[in-house]
């Protein structure tokens, strides 16, 4: 499958190297899910139980594993408006894009699903490292015996903006764009 653009997305490796990524913005989702179901490979696909969250897509052929899916709902509902509301856990649903439906009446980035295969509730919660050269905000399952933990989150009262001076202290060598871009929106709590 062809997703060299898969940067433009929210991103992330799983702990088993499979890619995931989620719509930024409702035209992101609208955009991910028509090129998804155009391609007429089924795919694992996640989204919050409540409106407001990324279609989070697992982009693999091969059978994915428990931690792939439970990597991927923390992903999605963390990515999620439930993590601007401050909550510490969220309900995310997981379905095939084979049971995605789009009408003429449904807005941009809205679509139906005829089933859910599983719903499950999930913690908030977000570890820094760098994948593929990049800052990502990843769940801490995913984390590569390789990889570095550089920061622990979860959701916060403090806005990511005003985070992070904190956030660069504690990461000087990480420039604000990539701290910002790799953080959710909301408020940010920084995990000793």
């Amino acid at each position: 499958m062809d997703f060299k653009d898969y940067q433009k997305y929210k991103w992330f490796i799983t702990n088993s190297g499979k890619l995931v990524i989620g719509g930024k913005s409702a035209e992101q989702n609208e955009a991910l899910l028509k090129k998804i179901t155009s391609l007429k490979k089924e795919k694992i696909i996640m989204h919050t139980e409540e409106p407001g969250s990324p279609f989070a897509i697992i982009l693999t052929d091969k059978k994915h594993s428990p931690s792939d899916l439970e990597e991927t709902a923390i992903f999605t509902a963390s990515f999620s408006r439930a993590w601007r509301s401050g909550k510490k856990k969220a309900v995310v649903d997981i379905f095939s894009s084979k049971q995605i439906f789009k009408t003429s009446s449904m807005k941009i980035g809205t679509w139906g699903v005829k089933s859910i295969i599983k719903r499950i509730s999930v913690p908030l919660a977000l570890v820094l490292t760098k994948q593929k050269g990049k800052l990502r905000a990843i769940p801490e399952i995913s984390i590569n015996p390789k990889d570095a933990v550089l920061l622990k989150i979860s959701p916060g009262k403090i806005d990511k903006t005003k985070m992070l001076p904190q956030i660069q202290a504690l990461l000087p060598k990480i420039s604000k764009e990539e701290i910002l871009s790799a953080l959710p929106s909301g408020g940010i709590k920084v995990v000793k």
